[in-house]
């Protein structure tokens, strides 16, 4: 789906970017352009964001520690 549709910005990629350790949403704007035209997907972006980390993280915890 997409967040913002001034820059073609998806939730995809927004979780992707998550993955690939973006946390804030400065980073997010940087990485991606999300929410740098018009504003009006900004709640939204930071929301797709905010759920994209927890998962992340979430997900890191199952990870078994090296050895």
């Amino acid at each position: 789906m997409y967040i913002c549709m001034c820059n073609a910005v998806t939730d995809h990629a927004i979780r992707r970017a998550a993955a690939e350790g973006v946390e804030s949403f400065a980073e997010l704007q940087a990485r991606t352009g999300c929410s740098d035209c018009c504003g009006a997907c900004e709640s939204e972006a930071r929301q797709c964001l905010r759920e994209a980390v927890a998962e992340t993280r979430s997900a890191l915890t199952f990870l078994p520690s090296p050895a």
